[in-house]
């Protein structure tokens, strides 16, 4: 009887640890502030992206900033980063057994903003 008990409080916990936990992409809408196109190279320690512009595109969640280097089609470029913040999943998961630590070392509790305008300079 008490194995039968241990085993289910097991498999619904596991289970609730499935459900809690992002997956590990995370999609960001990008744009120049001028509605220009362009390309980008985005980058943080879980990987290289390069794309085009406007666009929403997936990239790997971090606890660390997004760095962004893009140039618009009239070669004009824009150099910065986009911060990435905890998620409320993480708060949930510290409910449950595994207390965060599974998405504390995926950097899966971690999120960035879901659109995000990279600034550039106007036209001269």
């Amino acid at each position: 009887m008490k194995k039968g008990i241990a085993l289910a409080v097991l498999a619904v916990a596991i289970g609730g640890c499935a459900t809690l936990t992002n997956d590990a992409m995370t999609p960001i809408a990008l744009s120049f502030s001028d509605g220009s196109k362009g390309k980008c190279k985005l980058e943080n320690k879980r990987g290289v992206w390069e794309t085009t512009i406007p666009i929403t595109y997936s990239v790997r969640r971090s606890d660390d900033v997004l760095k962004y280097d893009c140039s618009t089609s009239d070669d004009r470029g824009a150099v910065g980063s986009i911060p990435s913040s905890i998620g409320a999943k993480i708060v949930a998961s510290a409910v449950f057994l595994d207390f965060g630590i599974t998405d504390a070392i995926t950097d899966k509790h971690r999120e960035y903003p879901a659109s995000y305008v990279i600034p550039i300079e106007p036209k001269e």
